[in-house]
């Protein structure tokens, strides 16, 4: 990963982290079920942007290089890597 990337990813995850942090604070204190919902799908969004980010960088970086290198097998197996993620991604 590259390391302006992974600076970025690591800020989002730390913005991430404290709002989970903010959402056990929030069942601890019993807060109205709707705002929990709310709070759970800005967490959700912000993950996917992570995501995303990351797959970028892997189709920028790993998947090029491998299509640079002309190494069939290794073109193949980051094409099949990232269709499987992709795959994953949307259940």
């Amino acid at each position: 990963m590259r390391k302006d990337i992974k600076a970025s990813v690591g800020k989002r995850l730390g913005r991430i982290e404290g709002q989970v942090r903010g959402l056990s604070k929030m069942v601890e204190e019993d807060r109205y079920c709707i705002d929990i919902v709310t709070q759970i799908s800005a967490v959700r969004a912000a993950l996917r942007r992570v995501e995303e980010e990351v797959l970028k960088d892997h189709v920028a970086h790993c998947v090029e290089h491998a299509i640079a290198s002309g190494d069939k097998a290794d073109q193949r197996e980051k094409i099949a890597e990232l269709m499987a993620v992709i795959g994953r991604a949307d259940r």
